[in-house]
């Protein structure tokens, strides 16, 4: 299945919008592992146990790994997903962004090393940045990949660039949205394009989904970073145009400095399930 076909289908099993940010840190993992960067596939893989049947996606963090020495664990982590949360995506946080035979290599890394089912990118080296990750790319061996492009981000200093007002008066983060939704959807041959905005802009949010109206929104910020997830399903959410809502700390370490073996995984639950259930409550005023 495509990743538009594998978010859409667990967005309605599951009643969800919520995406499990994996973003581990082995000094607040629970007290048995704390600082041990061993345990980090144990510690991932038991909150994906726990969140399985909540989530819409998964998005680990390919920092997070690689700082550890980990990226064999990323692996092992990708495929105990795919495994055990069957038919939920998994977006690999990346963010790569260059041109040529080093994006081929980042391809080569996130779709066939790991197995991701997309990606996130900077697309501000332009269309041939793209191009080596997309459905044209290596025969088509990229088809159904999803590729998640930065636009508005959900730090305050994303305003420095893609705030700007370009020539034509529309801003950065706006061009980007109608690039994606328009042009560079047709010249990449049906690649499956979605936009990164995050949840502490609703309102830039609400301007991205009237430009890209029916494209897949990662919406990164709720939770840990101070996100409303009403003002967020409001801004974004449309018929047939999904959100995928990321929380990650506030789920990882919802029990506490103090979480041990028994509880750390149940504690993480119920924050993913309070999420999701907050997400959920602000359909109803999206459809009215």
């Amino acid at each position: 299945m495509s990743f538009r076909a594998q978010l859409d289908a667990a967005t309605a099993r599951h009643a969800s919008m919520l995406c499990v940010g994996l973003d581990p840190e082995p000094a607040r993992f629970p007290l048995a592992w704390r600082g041990d960067s061993a345990r980090i596939f144990d510690f991932c893989a038991a909150i994906v146990d726990a969140t399985a049947d909540l989530a819409c996606a998964f998005k680990p963090q390919i920092a997070h790994f690689a700082a550890h020495r980990a990226e064999e664990q990323l692996e092992r982590l990708i495929a105990h997903i795919h495994t055990h949360a069957p038919g939920v995506p998994v977006i690999l946080d990346a963010k790569r962004g260059d041109i040529g035979s080093t994006a081929a290599m980042y391809a080569r890394e996130a779709f066939e090393r790991y197995q991701a089912d997309a990606l996130t990118l900077s697309p501000f080296m332009g269309l041939d940045s793209v191009e080596p990750y997309s459905a044209l790319a290596e025969g088509g061996r990229y088809r159904g990949k999803g590729l998640i492009l930065l636009c508005r981000t959900s730090n305050p200093g994303g305003a420095d660039l893609q705030g700007q007002a370009l020539a034509s008066g529309e801003r950065l983060f706006e061009h980007v949205a109608r690039l994606a939704a328009g042009d560079w959807s047709r010249q990449l041959g049906g690649t499956e394009l979605g936009l990164v905005v995050g949840a502490t802009f609703p309102d830039e949010i609400a301007r991205v989904r009237a430009l890209a109206p029916t494209l897949p929104l990662l919406i990164p910020g709720v939770g840990a970073q101070g996100g409303d997830a009403a003002a967020t399903v409001h801004a974004g959410w449309r018929p047939g145009a999904p959100v995928i809502v990321n929380s990650s700390r506030a789920i990882l370490y919802a029990g506490g400095d103090a979480a041990d073996m028994p509880t750390f995984a149940a504690a993480a639950r119920a924050a993913a399930e309070a999420t999701r259930a907050s997400l959920q409550q602000a359909l109803p005023t999206c459809r009215s």
